[in-house]
């Protein structure tokens, strides 16, 4: 009994940094991975394209003619083209709205009818329940 409770701690410190360590090298084989003209996400969230590599810096291209110096692990993640692509330029208008039939296109624009707050509305206003009519 007394050995579980001294072997428990020491595999969860084991686990700890073993995962850190596979992380950390995750991160350096990304760093290493970095070349002009990919796309990149640095941890504060921005998007840009690399311009140039250095030992311990990157230059990311954040606008048209705007080049930046980051460091290295300010880089979160190497972005596929497509992705890239994708985030800053927006998805084709095709990929992002399904096929609408009249139909329902149709039954969309009933449902947007805006709704009355008394009962008597519809009498004294319009014939869809809107404001009162003017006299």
């Amino acid at each position: 009994m007394n050995l579980i409770i001294l072997l428990l701690p020491i595999i969860a410190i084991v686990l700890m940094f073993r995962s850190q360590k596979k992380r950390q090298q995750q991160m350096q084989s990304m760093q290493t991975a970095l070349e002009p003209g990919a796309g990149v996400r640095t941890i504060g969230g921005l998007y840009a394209q690399v311009k140039a590599v250095n030992e311990e810096t990157v230059e990311l291209e954040i606008a048209p003619g705007v080049i930046s110096h980051f460091t290295k692990s300010a880089v979160a993640a190497v972005l596929d083209p497509q992705e890239y692509d994708a985030i800053i330029n927006g998805r084709p208008a095709e990929d992002e709205l399904p096929e609408v039939d009249a139909e329902d296109a149709e039954a969309e624009q009933a449902e947007d009818k805006p709704l009355t707050l008394t009962k008597d509305s519809a009498e004294k206003g319009d014939a869809e329940g809107g404001a009162p009519a003017s006299k």
